[in-house]
């Protein structure tokens, strides 16, 4: 595929950048297993994150009141499953290295029933959080490097920080939601080519606004802790001491749907917990003694792309991967991500 240009580019020499094999931008799950299969392989990878910690959704919140009490909400993916060999066969691996344990099969519903489909609900030990974390150990990531652009370079790419740095990369692997990815080659004054454009341009997300509360006792949850309403305005809701996640009981998290979330984006927060806490009083019948609220913009992509990713090679190599390749949630990511950096090995020569 050929690319074209929107005005010209000034090219840095190699010696003037950071060189890299590889990078990959976004340290969610994607990436990170991204990077270890390429670090395997003995190749050179940078991982570069714009926040502050990795994992993108496997996230999870502590709180430390002076009272004593340590108080946890994993705020983001709430669990995953495993339902593709290759990923199965990661998980089981995870499960003998004490990195994840299996929650449940199943979780109640609005009406007192309990939907069972046989498949393992896994998370991360102690958290959802500390799995990407795990899995980061070993890996080169920049943190709270957030890329603005990225332009052809010299036999390769050149990326642009917000801070100012300038890395270089021969191929590189994309794993933002796809807008941001789209931005961030327009900045560069790089135009895909329009097949590339219009098999991207089809994907957007859902917006999902979590609640996080703190109940005064440990409300009316059925076991495992996890509850599926049905429909707006909440979708999801998981007691976070019963799920083993939270030592202190009362920590439970709310999940907005999408139609909630679009319509209550920019409310003010008391006013949002104020909403979901009232649609959810059948389950806390208790006080609230505390509260946060976050906003996850790209929760969910609507619109899937049928590959598990879509690469280029002209001007050099580039492949978008991440949960709106392959499948969404946890998996998908993980598999699209794998999938990805299949691809950069099998265009990379046996001696590079």
């Amino acid at each position: 595929m050929s690319c074209c240009y929107l005005e010209p580019i000034t090219v840095r020499t190699i010696a003037e950048l950071m060189p890299a094999e590889y990078v990959i931008v976004g340290a969610g799950l994607a990436g990170i297993l991204a990077s270890r299969s390429l670090l395997r392989a003995g190749k050179k990878v940078v991982l570069l994150e714009a926040s502050e910690q990795v994992g993108g959704r496997m996230a999870t919140i502590r709180l430390q009141p002076p009272d004593g009490r340590e108080i946890v909400w994993d705020m983001g993916a709430q669990f995953f499953t495993a339902r593709e060999p290759r990923f199965e066969r990661i998980v089981q691996d995870w499960l003998k290295e004490q990195l994840i344990v299996e929650w449940s099969r199943g979780f109640a519903t609005a009406d007192g029933s309990y939907y069972a489909d046989g498949h393992p609900r896994y998370r991360g030990i102690p958290d959802m959080a500390a799995l990407p974390k795990r899995l980061a150990q070993e890996l080169d990531i920049n943190l709270q490097e957030e890329v603005v652009s990225i332009s052809p370079a010299v036999s390769g790419w050149q990326l642009t920080t917000k801070n100012g740095q300038i890395y270089f990369a021969e191929k590189v692997m994309l794993t933002l939601p796809v807008g941001q990815s789209i931005a961030l080659l327009q900045a560069g004054s790089l135009a895909l080519p329009p097949q590339v454009h219009k098999a991207l341009a089809p994907i957007s997300y859902e917006p999902c606004i979590a609640l996080l509360l703190l109940l005064e006792s440990f409300g009316h949850f059925p076991e495992p802790g996890g509850l599926w309403p049905v429909g707006e305005p909440i979708v999801w809701m998981a007691d976070n001491y019963r799920k083993g996640v939270s030592p202190t009981p009362g920590a439970i998290t709310i999940h907005a749907g999408p139609e909630f979330s679009a319509q209550h984006w920019r409310t003010a927060d008391e006013d949002v917990a104020e909403m979901l806490a009232a649609a959810a009083a059948e389950w806390l019948r208790d006080e609230v003694e505390l509260y946060q609220v976050h906003r996850w913009l790209h929760s969910k992509p609507v619109w899937i792309h049928p590959e598990s990713y879509l690469a280029l090679q002209e001007p050099a190599p580039m492949v978008f991967a991440g949960d709106a390749f392959a499948g969404p949630r946890v998996e998908g990511a993980a598999l699209s991500g794998l999938a990805a950096a299949d691809w950069l090995l099998e265009i990379t020569p046996e001696s590079s």
